[in-house]
């Protein structure tokens, strides 16, 4: 079994983003952090100041809690401005956020920690408990509007007028908000809370009077990132950036190549001038997708598509030109073998020492096959190929097999013990046959040709075949 490991794994070392000046709180200096806390009821033992990057938590500091349930952190090196959490022991912890004023202190009831905390020498921390009380009061009440709708028809009055109540609370969240965000537009709390509010579906109709989904869903996607300030790098530390990220590619962007492409484009060219940001989200999608951890039929080509866009020579500031002529090369190799290319030519000796061509099959559908006799899976799938052939070679498909980091012997004695001999099988020891045309990250490799000779699916299993090729010939009918 091969597999293929992603060279740049290794260049994301992106926590508190070491690479950077202090600068994510404007020009003002940060100060040594002095943070008093007391928590009546707090367990007794450590008290921990988790902070985070991206999608990457960190210990930051930590303090020991005395018998009244007060501690301090404090230190001399300033902490990432941010959004924090005290962890106790327990596994119970509470929020703050840390800008360049260091100085303050928080005091609360261990029973309710929202309810009761009150804050001194910090405007973000009011701001941040002022919002998560309100929240905490207008949730019973979402809740209760919510159980009425329960279970009544949407044409009904009564769902109508839960619908209104629901509508009205709504209001008040946004004019609660609204009144923070323009009392107080810099600080770090309106940035972040201002980041994480989702754009409101658009009321768009078809001629018909219907909703036209297609569109809402099309605004919303374009629109969902744009209550982010991007000049501002605070928000890389906290959950905001990632969790907007992870939801904006793998649940707002349908997941085939063509759209993840297009998705990443939009997002990354919004921040080619934020370096911080670009390095973040052009390091994240392309291993989100990185070929051998991803159900996606064709992961290659969002790896092509994001190492030729985005990690070249003058993009990758973070990587040496070493890794990017690594990553390109990488890169070369994957893009003559993408679905929806035309399917590369192969040419190679048989086991009878003669020439065997993929362009020499007569059959509408090729089924291209590459394996190693000692892969585990191969050994699952090859007998499965096998029985497919024996039911679709007079159907119009063929079989052409290739032999992979073997040897000539071992080759043989698998093709006649699996019975794949019946189909063109070719080797090359040196691999130049076969090199630069169709990538192989893991065996068994398998892709379909059409009639075109173009690739209509690939890192397939033997029993989804079969479904690929009668869809293509429905297309054709």
């Amino acid at each position: 079994m091969k597999y293929f490991t992603l060279v740049f794994l290794a260049l994301t070392a992106l926590a508190c983003g070491q690479n950077k000046p202090d600068n994510q709180a404007g020009e003002r200096q940060l100060e040594s952090p002095d943070i008093q806390i007391q928590i009546q009821g707090a367990p007794a033992g450590m008290a921990y100041l988790i902070g985070s990057f991206a999608e990457q938590n960190y210990r930051a500091d930590s303090a020991q809690i005395d018998a009244s349930g007060a501690f301090r952190f404090k230190r001399e090196e300033p902490y990432k401005p941010g959004l924090y959490y005290a962890f106790f022991t327990n596994n119970s912890a509470f929020q703050m956020l840390v800008d360049a004023d260091q100085t303050f202190s928080l005091s609360a009831n261990a029973s309710d920690v929202v309810g009761s905390m009150q804050v001194s020498g910090s405007l973000d921390n009011e701001l941040l408990y002022k919002n998560l009380q309100f929240e905490a009061k207008m949730q019973p009440q979402f809740q209760a509007v919510s159980q009425k709708m329960r279970g009544l028809s949407p044409d009904s009055p009564e769902y109508r007028q839960g619908k209104a109540e629901q509508e009205a609370l709504l209001a008040q969240r946004k004019a609660h908000l609204k009144e923070i965000f323009d009392n107080n537009p810099q600080t770090l709390f309106t940035k972040f809370k201002s980041a994480g509010q989702n754009p409101d579906i658009r009321d768009i109709r078809q001629p018909n009077g219907a909703e036209d989904t297609t569109a809402q869903v099309y605004f919303y996607r374009t629109e969902f990132w744009d209550n982010v300030d991007f000049s501002d790098e605070r928000l890389l530390y906290t959950p905001v950036i990632f969790n907007k990220l992870k939801r904006y590619m793998t649940e707002l962007t349908p997941q085939h190549p063509d759209s993840i492409n297009k998705a990443a484009s939009f997002l990354i060219d919004k921040v080619l001038d934020y370096p911080e940001y670009y390095k973040f989200f052009a390091n994240w999608i392309t291993i989100q997708y990185e070929p051998t951890k991803t159900t996606l039929m064709d992961p290659e080509a969002v790896f092509v598509h994001m190492i030729e866009n985005y990690f070249t020579y003058d993009r990758a500031f973070w990587s040496d030109s070493a890794e990017v002529y690594s990553l390109q090369l990488r890169a070369n190799e994957m893009a003559g073998s993408l679905v929806g290319h035309k399917g590369p030519d192969v040419q190679a000796q048989g086991p009878d020492g003669k020439m065997y061509a993929i362009s020499d099959i007569k059959a509408p559908y090729v089924v291209v096959y590459m394996f190693n006799p000692d892969c585990e899976h191969c050994q699952e799938q090859s007998p499965k190929l096998v029985q497919f052939y024996q039911e679709w070679k007079n159907k119009g498909v063929e079989v052409f097999g290739i032999g992979v980091d073997t040897n000539t012997e071992e080759w043989k004695a698998y093709l006649k013990k699996t019975g794949m001999d019946a189909w063109p099988n070719v080797f090359d020891p040196t691999n130049k046959a076969i090199y630069g045309k169709y990538f192989v990250d893991i065996t068994p490799e398998l892709y379909v040709l059409n009639p075109d000779r173009t690739i209509i699916a690939k890192n397939l299993k033997v029993n989804q075949v079969a479904e690929v090729i009668e869809r293509d010939m429905r297309k054709r009918q």
